[in-house]
């Protein structure tokens, strides 16, 4: 092959990683007989809370990584998604082929008509909008006294896969489809963030206004992307509906949005695994403090202080950091 040929491999183009993500999703695969085996079934929940919150750290990932847009309302689409489940589910409609893609098309609509009007500030008003918008969303789920106000809805039972040989209500069962979930989740973002619209997307983060000089149109591809990571937060709230049995208005409060926030910049904003990392990182180090200390706070405070200070690229940076020094002790040896 010439080298006019090969295809170019530009600063807008991010691997997944190699062989070694197989083994990854092999391992987790394999995660819940092993935690049965060893009486640890509690586990399997809280690792399928991982990666709900995987996925939904990695759809803000998508604006606010490789988009530059500082969304601090993007649990209003996690919401939005978990309220529709919920009241589709009270309604009597417990099939997951209806609910979960009804959310996603809930939250993608919510998201769309809140992009179209957020998009059109920058900087400080941006982020003020949307946590305005986020807030609305709240205070009407907490008026909403005939889905259970400020006390939640609860979700009768969890949904129904129908035509499959899987039954959500085993723990088990439930991780498996959520980390396959996760996994089409994580190839789509990729092929997105790699498309001729990833890389407007992420070229507007770097000066929107040579892209936009150039014939780029920026407000159409922050708008999409924006639609599209709400509609993937939607999913994951239709998930997490299912695995609390409850849904709360306090998951469309600001502070929810502000901790996705955390664990994208704790991966690492605009790598691609740096939503699931920091969320995994995150709520582990959380499951991990608040067994030790009733002041488990302040310890993952300081954890992620020192994270933020002596890697400021988040976790995936600093594996990157060392990779690049081991191949170059490599080279000199």
């Amino acid at each position: 092959m010439t080298e006019s040929l090969r295809p170019r491999r530009t600063l807008l183009h991010h691997r997944a990683g190699g062989l070694w993500i197989w083994a990854v999703f092999i391992a987790l695969a394999a995660l819940p007989p092993l935690l049965q085996a060893l009486g640890l079934e509690f586990y399997t929940v809280v690792a399928t809370r991982v990666l709900i919150f995987a996925i939904a750290a990695a759809s803000l990932n998508l604006i606010l990584g490789f988009g530059g847009l500082v969304s601090f309302g993007h649990a209003a689409f996690v919401g939005i998604g978990a309220y529709t489940v919920g009241v589709l589910a009270d309604a009597g409609v417990a099939s997951a082929w209806i609910a979960w893609p009804a959310a996603m098309v809930v939250s993608g609509i919510a998201a769309a008509v809140i992009g179209a009007i957020s998009l059109r500030t920058r900087g400080v008003y941006f982020i003020m909008i949307t946590l305005a918008f986020a807030q609305m969303f709240h205070y009407l789920a907490v008026s909403l006294k005939a889905y259970g106000g400020d006390d939640g809805l609860p979700v009768p039972s969890r949904s129904v896969l129908h035509g499959l040989p899987v039954t959500l209500t085993d723990d088990a069962s439930f991780f498996w489809v959520a980390l396959v979930l996760f996994a089409l989740v994580f190839a789509g973002l990729r092929r997105l963030v790699n498309s001729p619209l990833g890389w407007l997307l992420q070229a507007a983060r770097d000066n929107e206004t040579r892209v936009a000089a150039t014939g780029g149109r920026v407000f159409a591809v922050q708008w999409t992307a924006f639609v599209v990571a709400g509609a993937i937060a939607g999913l994951a709230g239709a998930l997490l509906a299912n695995l609390n049995g409850l849904v709360s208005p306090h998951l469309m409060h600001w502070s929810q949005s502000g901790q996705l926030m955390v664990m994208v910049i704790l991966g690492g904003a605009g790598a691609l695994w740096g939503g699931p990392l920091g969320a995994a990182v995150f709520l582990l180090l959380e499951e991990l403090l608040s067994g030790v200390t009733i002041h488990w706070q302040f310890a993952l405070g300081a954890i992620l202080l020192v994270v933020v200070l002596f890697a400021p690229r988040g976790l995936t940076g600093l594996f990157g950091r060392f990779g690049v020094k081991k191949s170059k002790g490599a080279a000199h040896a």
